[in-house]
């Protein structure tokens, strides 16, 4: 495994991620059993496990995941395997009573820290824009949270440029903390970030952390080929199957280039986020530990730039998928 810095920060996170949104209960709470892939405790317990064995020293979260019960899984894992100072966690707040305003913040801080068992949140996220709460009422209060010790530092995620320049500028004003990460919808059949975030954040020196790196799979293996996620993940059907007339060359230029260098799928297409300058660390959500060790092995691939240009050569602009346009 190899390690980089998360922004303008002192975290050495490992170059791949592990996506908590597969642990969790799912027969409690919004979900009612609608994610029949979800990870029991026992199964959390394994991937952890194997994750901190492979090198991973980064784990996302949220407070939503699973009612919740993600980041219990997680806790209890890491606290049977890991040292609290050896791995580094990150958590969201959005999608709760309240969503971004000061009061909901500094709630939610607290019961993430007591899902989690944890003393601390290395990294909080927010997890979209609130257009009902100002953003200096945010930032004041995430910035409040870090003061108290509870987190360390913070990270933005699924929003347009101008929205995280303005929210950074806002901090910077009030000599508060401003973000270090910006966890974003990116993958070789989604590339809007390029447009403007991309650029952005380079110029702040803020990392990316990639979530939906394969796309729902769709970039690691045929789409058409029949899994739980795949059949049950109405999120990921309307996120990429409106597009699949365009997308589909592309994919299957992956698998060409997999064959050709005897790998995964799924490496080419983690090994050409880890290509991008400002990408840190991709965040792969798996519920199979050989799929997580694939992702593993795509830290030492390492594509040409021929090889990227003919992944890139025929993408075609998209809707943008991830930001919120208004409050609903």
């Amino acid at each position: 495994m190899n390690y980089v810095q998360l922004g303008n920060s002192d975290l050495n996170v490992s170059r791949i991620c592990l996506g908590c949104m597969t642990f969790g209960d799912g027969s409690i709470g919004m979900f009612n059993n609608s994610m029949p892939w979800l990870l029991n405790q026992e199964k959390t317990d394994e991937m952890v496990k194997r994750a901190l064995d492979l090198g991973i020293n980064f784990f996302d979260t949220a407070n939503i995941y699973a009612s919740g019960t993600s980041e219990i899984y997680l806790g209890n894992a890491i606290k049977k395997f890991a040292k609290r100072e050896d791995v580094i966690v990150a958590t969201k707040v959005y999608f709760n009573e309240g969503k971004l305003k000061k009061e909901a913040i500094l709630r939610e801080v607290d019961k993430s820290l007591e899902r989690l068992q944890m003393d601390y949140i290395n990294l909080l996220i927010i997890h979209r824009w609130d257009y009902g709460t100002p953003i200096e009422e945010t930032m004041e209060a995430l910035n409040q949270v870090i003061e108290e010790g509870k987190v360390k530092y913070i990270g933005a995620s699924a929003m347009y440029a101008y929205q995280f320049l303005k929210a950074q500028e806002t901090a910077r004003k009030n000599g508060w903390r401003p973000f270090i990460s910006m966890q974003n919808h990116y993958n070789l059949i989604y590339r809007e970030e390029e447009r403007e975030m991309l650029k952005l954040i380079k110029e702040e020196g803020v990392s990316a952390t990639p979530y939906s790196p394969l796309a729902a799979g769709r970039l690691a293996r045929d789409w058409e080929a029949n899994t739980s996620r795949s059949e049950n993940d109405q999120i990921a059907k309307e996120k990429y199957d409106g597009d699949k007339e365009n997308d589909y060359p592309i994919v299957l230029r992956v698998k060409a280039l997999a064959e050709k260098y005897n790998i995964t799928r799924g490496q080419v297409a983690i090994a050409w986020l880890l290509s991008k300058e400002v990408v840190a660390s991709p965040i792969v959500g798996v519920s199979k530990i050989h799929h997580l060790e694939d992702a593993v092995a795509a830290v030492n691939v390492k594509l040409t730039e021929e090889d990227i240009a003919y992944l890139e050569e025929l993408y075609r602009p998209h809707q943008v998928v991830g930001a919120l346009d208004s409050e609903n």
